[in-house]
């Protein structure tokens, strides 16, 4: 019978590669500018997964995912629907930095790509919520979606279904919560997209 102590060991073996990862590409990056890796943060039984693309400056000083300005939001967001934090997993595709916070490269996101494969595999959500364009096009593909691929912008908020190992999950893509730093309309778009996850508390 699987136990919360398996799942957390098979987590923390994820997180024990990726600190070792001599070969991913973003690591010389990571050693030179003395950061972490941020690996992911939440229950180890959650319903329900954001996915961001990658680190930013302060989640790679802390090591902690969505900590600085798009993590307030974050944490708002959740606040409007009821959902405490601790209640949900959050990570990233890329575990590193990318210099500059510039966008990930698609080597970068098929390297880090199937540690997060492993995350959802021990995890088992029943909710996959992408945020931003990078990771919902990852985990369309990933799970054979990529015919009703659209922009963002067309795709925010809307659910779809797919089949995994430990049966159907619900993706639904949302817009990264960044873009409501500087953008206070954007904000009440995400609220709304986010009251679709309400059903799924």
């Amino acid at each position: 019978m699987e136990t919360q102590n398996n799942r957390t060991e098979l987590l923390k073996k994820i997180k024990d590669e990726i600190f070792a990862g001599e070969h991913l590409p973003l690591y010389k990056e990571r050693l030179k500018n003395k950061v972490f890796p941020v690996i992911g943060e939440g229950s180890h039984y959650a319903k329900i997964i954001f996915i961001g693309e990658a680190p930013g400056k302060n989640e790679a000083q802390t090591g902690k995912p969505f900590c600085g300005a798009s993590g307030k939001i974050l944490d708002q967001l959740l606040e409007s629907i009821g959902i405490p934090r601790g209640e949900v997993y959050v990570t990233n595709i890329v575990k590193d930095r990318p210099p500059m916070n510039r966008d990930p490269s698609p080597d970068e996101v098929q390297t880090y790509g199937p540690y997060l494969d492993r995350q959802l595999e021990i995890i088992q959500p029943r909710v996959i919520a992408t945020l931003g364009r990078f990771s919902m096009v990852y985990i369309m593909n990933k799970f054979g979606l990529n015919s009703q691929l659209e922009s963002i912008s067309r795709m925010h908020g809307r659910i779809f279904e797919a089949e995994t190992a430990h049966g159907r999950v619900k993706v639904i893509p949302l817009y990264h919560p960044a873009v409501a730093v500087y953008n206070s309309n954007m904000k009440d778009e995400l609220k709304k997209d986010f009251e679709v996850l309400k059903r799924f508390k």
